[in-house]
């Protein structure tokens, strides 16, 4: 059903982004830390001059390990989040259940910090906690900045993070999956994957392409010459 603000929104012509699902941060982190984590992976295996079967084992490996871990904290904490929101929602309502006066006194005195005549302030503190889940709403926007009406699901965060994940570190395993052994093939295609990504992510942020996809390739880059560099060492040190 379409809210009274959708339409509003139709009305003049736009339409604002969901920002509150609780999918899109995971699943971006998850799409860039599958890509950086795995490339960098593969990129120190192949340095040390790991085998393909080596570099595959590897790759699946942080692919699985990598993906259910971060499924696993996005839904920990998120729900960590959650309970601790219930709980104080909780403890504000029971506030305004033995308090009204002073809670009201609260709102009003939230309304003058924001400019409002304090006689205004409180007529309409008065009327809002007429209506209590509508004056606890408001309370719990001032005091804590949430709105215990529309928290993020945990099962969305940690599935958005596993599938995410999951591709975004499968980039750099699918020249070897597809039977070739170059390490550069794979590097290509996760810095590709990269430039894209971080362009699409910057777009959707309305930020611009190029500063977004070259920003997020200069930083796995980064990441897989270290690791590289790293295996190079640790081969020269065990021969």
């Amino acid at each position: 059903m379409t809210s009274a603000s959708d339409l509003r929104a139709e009305a003049h012509g736009r339409q604002h982004k969901d920002v509150s699902g609780g999918w899109l941060r995971p699943a971006v982190f998850g799409a860039m830390d599958g890509l950086v984590t795995n490339v960098s992976l593969i990129s120190g295996v192949g340095g040390g001059g790991g085998s393909r079967h080596a570099l595959v084992l590897a790759g699946l490996a942080g692919l699985a390990a990598g993906a259910f871990s971060m499924a696993t904290g996005e839904y920990v904490s998120v729900s960590s989040q959650n309970d601790l929101i219930t709980a104080e929602v909780s403890k504000e309502r029971h506030e305004h259940e033995t308090n009204p006066d002073e809670e009201r006194g609260e709102l009003a005195a939230a309304f003058t910090r924001q400019g409002v005549d304090q006689h205004l302030a409180e007529q309409v503190a008065a009327q809002i906690s007429a209506h209590p889940e509508h004056a606890l709403s408001l309370h719990l926007r001032e005091e804590l900045g949430v709105d215990h009406n529309q928290l993020p699901s945990p099962l969305t965060a940690a599935s958005a993070s596993l599938v995410t994940f999951a591709a975004g570190a499968l980039v750099p395993l699918l020249p070897y999956l597809a039977g070739f052994s170059s390490l550069t093939a794979a590097l290509v295609l996760a810095a590709l994957a990269a430039f894209i990504g971080g362009g699409l992510v910057a777009r959707i942020t309305d930020q611009s392409f190029l500063r977004g996809a070259l920003r997020q390739t200069a930083l796995a880059a980064t990441a897989a010459g270290l690791t590289y560099l790293i295996g190079i060492l640790v081969n020269s040190l065990a021969h």
